[in-house]
């Protein structure tokens, strides 16, 4: 994959976004992809599924680990949540 070639989430079909891990995390990884579409069903279903299985007011975005090629979620507790680390 190329600089200017980026994933798409499997969820909405949009183009991730290049995102710095913080030096603080336990992740190996430099980066990750993420998809930081408003509209990503699985960024909107997931509000409704913590609550109702994590009593927790938090959502998840998708992640794209670029080593392991494998997609997970990426904890959000606002929509503005982590877009500081967006690396593009």
């Amino acid at each position: 994959m190329t600089q200017k070639q980026r994933p798409v989430c499997p969820y909405c079909k949009m183009e991730m976004k290049k995102w710095k891990v913080p030096v603080t995390s336990t992740w190996e990884n430099d980066f990750f992809y993420v998809c930081f579409n408003e509209n990503c069903p699985y960024f909107i279903e997931g509000w409704q599924y913590m609550w109702e299985t994590q009593k927790t007011c938090a959502s998840y975005r998708c992640r794209l680990d670029p080593t392991s090629g494998r997609y997970m979620p990426l904890p959000a507790w606002s929509k503005d949540a982590l877009k500081e680390n967006i690396m593009d």
